[in-house]
């Protein structure tokens, strides 16, 4: 139960290569952010991460999918930055297309559930 009592379904789609999360609702959110600002610490402040954990998921992602899905440009006369590969902007729209199809296959089925919960006593 959500604290205002409504019951609620989550769906958490990852996709891993060996132990590692190598895309996940998390990781997708950082693509988006680096697309959206331009740069890695900037999408980390926006995401509320530290730049080191930001730096350890995208070395993470470029790792996983075979071939870098961000590059970097060093700062210098045209300011450096951060952008998405053409393998980093597949990625991410496949994942957005999985949790789009998981959420619509999730909600349909899980109406009936969701209606057979009752509050319990201590949620009352």
């Amino acid at each position: 139960m959500t604290q205002d009592g409504a019951a609620r379904l989550k769906i958490k789609a990852q996709i891993l290569v060996g132990q590692r999360i190598a895309i996940g609702p998390g990781k997708a959110d950082l693509l988006d952010a680096v697309e959206q600002t331009g740069s890695i610490a900037a999408a980390g402040r926006t995401l509320g991460i530290s730049y080191r954990r930001t730096r350890d998921m995208i070395d993470t992602l470029n790792q996983c999918w075979g071939a870098p899905v961000v590059e970097t440009e060093k700062g210098g006369s045209s300011g450096g930055g951060s952008r998405l590969t053409e393998r980093g902007h597949a990625v991410l729209a496949a994942y957005r297309a999985l949790e789009n199809a998981l959420k619509d296959t999730a909600d349909s089925h899980a109406a009936a559930l969701l209606g057979l919960l009752e509050p319990s006593e201590d949620a009352r």
